[in-house]
């Protein structure tokens, strides 16, 4: 479980709070992603949940935050990373080997994973991805996108408790970008790991999340189930933030009189939407 009460963080040398009094409460085994416009505090956050912040980038902290009861100021970002898996948007940042094979058994052997589960893993977290091919490539031969898939695929490797990804789709095409969530879903459902994504492809992440936690000027906007969130659509247009098309149309639909249920979060329910309507 992951509790964050009253937090408030300014970069050192910062002019503003990255961070303002956030209240919020993730549980074991939860999908959340969070959106927001640009600056309002998305990185910070998923730096907070991995101990980067305060113990790398250096500031202001104020109040708390418990990871499986672990207060991260008390604790280093060594002990964190036993449990909390990341990737982040600086791709470059996270390689650690020269080739992609020795990048994912850098972690597996360091993390003390039995011998005999070692290449089962690298070879499911490679395939995961759609990167088998690549296991024996060098990583500077490698395209951004190809990259973005190996930081992915050395985190998936872990297994951790809790995976923090921030825009993991950036470099990445439809179908890739897909297939990650995809993945993303099995390990939350099969194996009950908590996730927790940035990402600025909404229309994609509120098909997978179970929550959207939307961020505007270092403080959380609003909070809840994907639907209770996208309801607010109009609040979310003020504050710059992509409303998925399929929701802009139920709000034109409703607005003309043509329909009343709910607002749908993907393809399947706004086809049922579609449906509805040209049957009445």
């Amino acid at each position: 479980m992951i509790t964050i009460e009253d937090l408030s963080f300014q970069y050192a040398g910062g002019k503003h709070a990255a961070l303002s009094h956030l209240d919020l409460q993730i549980n074991d085994g939860d999908f959340i992603g969070i959106i927001g416009n640009s600056g309002a505090g998305k990185s910070t956050l998923t730096y907070v949940l991995n101990g980067v912040v305060p113990h790398h980038y250096t500031g202001d902290f104020y109040g708390r935050v418990t990871i499986n009861g672990l207060d991260t100021v008390e604790t280093f970002p060594e002990k964190i990373s036993e449990f909390v898996g990341s990737v982040f948007q600086d791709i470059d940042g996270h390689m650690v080997a020269s080739m992609v094979e020795d990048e994912l058994l850098f972690g597996l052997e360091n993390f003390n994973v039995p011998h005999e589960e070692i290449e089962n893993r690298l070879v499911w977290a490679l395939k995961s991805v759609g990167i088998s091919a690549l296991r024996y490539r060098a990583l500077s031969t490698l395209s951004g996108g190809q990259k973005q898939k190996v930081a992915i695929a050395a985190v998936l490797a872990l297994r951790p408790q809790i995976i923090v990804l921030d825009e993991p789709t950036g470099e990445l095409d439809p179908q890739s970008s897909r297939q990650v969530f995809e993945v993303l879903k099995e390990l939350n459902e099969r194996y009950g790991m908590t996730i927790i994504v940035v990402e600025q492809k909404v229309m994609l992440l509120c098909e997978f999340v179970k929550r959207l936690v939307v961020l505007e000027h270092a403080k959380i906007a609003c909070e809840g189930k994907v639907e209770e969130v996208l309801e607010q659509s109009a609040k979310l247009k003020d504050m710059g933030v992509n409303v998925p098309r399929i929701v802009s149309l139920a709000e034109k639909l409703r607005q003309d009189g043509f329909y009343r249920g709910k607002t749908p979060v993907d393809l399947k329910s706004a086809e049922a939407m579609i449906r509805e309507v040209m049957k009445a």
